[in-house]
């Protein structure tokens, strides 16, 4: 029987925002995190706050964008997780409510099957502020995951997801194993099972 596994990204298989990594370029850290902080509480709504989010970075270069994106920390067990989960016949894939930048580095470095997430316009190398995708709004992760199923013919009883925020809830709804990753309340409520340390391997006693 075929089983999928899938892991949000910012906060779950890497150790921190990837926006506010951005942010930090800018000088505008924590004005960026502080909106994190309250979208992932789900006090915002997802869309806006990433739009938001996504203005202030107007003006950073792209490669400068890709090269942070290159070298975001990985959450400690997120390479030892997602081999064994391949070992015993996940599909393993990311959906991101951030940017393809820094998933797309992910997925090579821990051998995902697949990443979705969201683009950052830029013109001539620049970052326009505008940002588009499929991962955009709040109920994004659960719509994709509703279709990575049908495609896999994945049962809701073989899928196991992991995540951390208020954007994840969507496909918390369609999985029979939820993991609540050092989480957010709004999220813990909704799981199956919760880990509070940053080591994914933990994960590996649930499955």
């Amino acid at each position: 029987m075929r089983k999928l596994a899938v892991f949000d990204f910012d906060s779950t298989l890497m150790d921190g925002e990837t926006i506010d990594f951005l942010a930090a370029e800018l000088g505008l850290q924590e004005q960026v995190a502080a909106i994190t902080e309250r979208a992932m509480a789900g006090e915002l709504d997802f869309f806006k706050s990433l739009v938001a989010r996504v203005a202030l970075l107007e003006g950073l270069e792209k490669k400068r964008v890709d090269a942070i994106c290159a070298d975001l920390p990985l959450m400690p067990g997120a390479a030892e997780t997602v081999k064994e989960l391949k070992k015993r016949g996940y599909t393993v894939v990311c959906f991101s409510g951030g940017f393809r930048n820094a998933t797309a580095p992910a997925v090579q470095k821990l051998g995902l099957d697949a990443d979705f997430a969201n683009f950052l316009h830029d013109e001539e190398g620049v970052l326009t502020g505008r940002v588009g995708g499929e991962m955009m709004y709040s109920d994004a992760k659960g719509d994709m995951l509703v279709r990575l199923q049908a495609l896999l013919g994945v049962t809701r009883q073989e899928t196991l997801v992991v995540g951390d925020g208020a954007n994840d809830l969507s496909m918390f709804a369609y999985a029979d194993t939820r993991v609540a990753f050092c989480a957010k309340p709004v999220l813990r409520e909704a799981a199956t099972h919760t880990v509070d340390r940053k080591d994914l391997t933990l994960l590996l006693d649930i499955v």
